[in-house]
């Protein structure tokens, strides 16, 4: 009897801003490749977690969250979502289980009528919400367009995860491996690292401040501690937009700053698998959202 093809392709997760597309990306790829947070608009570049399954390989693009844009920034993120889905085989829409669905999911279910890609609807969050509550949800999900499948999923217990895989990875076409099967994803070590001081960034603060925060790792240089242990050094910028965020991000006495700098480093750590010397450094860069050339630096 012959082998099955080999299938491998694109997929894509879609929806509004913290309808769970990171977490489930993060769950899908088993490790973590993209940060989470329940502050709006965490994801700010499109970023490929590679899922891999006996004789499949899904390449999964988280995107950021399609909203009305208020900055250069916004508009640049939605452009990069509309950009995603040209190129991909399946998109997975992504519907919180415990949110009722309102005009953010309209205003993507109607972006997406044109695109060629296989469309799935994923109800997300099924632990924050009950039995009924979920069916109902499901029911309306159903009725805002004609999906290929309707399926619940909670990433954070894990069920139905691999059913997702199954049903994304189904929509592929026979293709040789894109990745080597040991790639978790192809972000660059150094922005996933200002990925994870964001993460941490993010954690506490004040809903305006979360989308003036930008981070760029400056420099990293790797050397030997006198006990003979790798020790890697790390200088990163934190951008905020306005001097009176300074104050936020600091906390008193730098206690706020520290914090960020103790949970940022323990995920560094996983990932490099050395010690790590993380240096931060707060920066003030005038309204960047809006600044086409600060917008370059930080590398939208």
């Amino acid at each position: 009897m012959a082998e099955p093809e080999f299938r491998a392709g694109f997929g894509c997760l879609v929806g509004r801003p913290n309808a769970g597309k990171s977490t489930l990306t993060n769950a899908l790829v088993g490790e973590k490749v993209a940060i989470t947070s329940d502050k709006p608009q965490t994801t700010r570049r499109a970023i490929r977690g590679i899922v891999n399954r006996p004789g499949a390989q899904l390449v999964l693009v988280d995107t950021p969250g399609l909203h009305r844009p208020r900055t250069l920034l916004g508009e640049r993120l939605n452009d990069l979502v509309a950009e995603t889905w040209s190129d991909v085989d399946v998109i997975g829409l992504c519907v919180p289980a415990n949110e009722p669905i309102g005009p953010g999911d309209r205003f993507i279910v109607r972006a997406l009528q044109g695109v060629r890609a296989t469309k799935l609807a994923i109800v997300t969050k099924t632990d924050l919400a009950d039995r009924q509550t979920v069916a109902q949800q499901l029911l309306a999900v159903s009725a805002l367009a004609d999906f290929a499948e309707v399926v619940p999923v909670s990433a954070v217990s894990g069920e139905q995860v691999e059913l997702v895989a199954e049903l994304m990875i189904g929509q592929l076409p026979p293709s040789p491996m894109l990745y080597p099967d040991d790639v978790a994803t192809d972000e660059p070590t150094r922005v996933r690292i200002a990925e994870f001081v964001r993460e941490a960034a993010l954690e506490g603060v004040r809903d305006e401040l979360p989308h003036s925060i930008a981070v760029l790792v400056e420099e990293m240089t790797e050397e030997t501690t006198r006990g003979g242990e790798p020790l890697t050094r790390i200088y990163a910028d934190l951008y905020i937009e306005r001097p009176s965020q300074k104050a936020i991000v600091i906390g008193r006495g730098g206690e706020r700053l520290r914090r960020v700098g103790a949970a940022a480093r323990t995920q560094i750590e996983q990932l490099l698998g050395t010690k790590v010397f993380l240096d931060l450094h707060i920066r003030v860069a005038k309204e960047w959202q809006r600044d086409p050339k600060q917008l370059r630096k930080l590398g939208f």
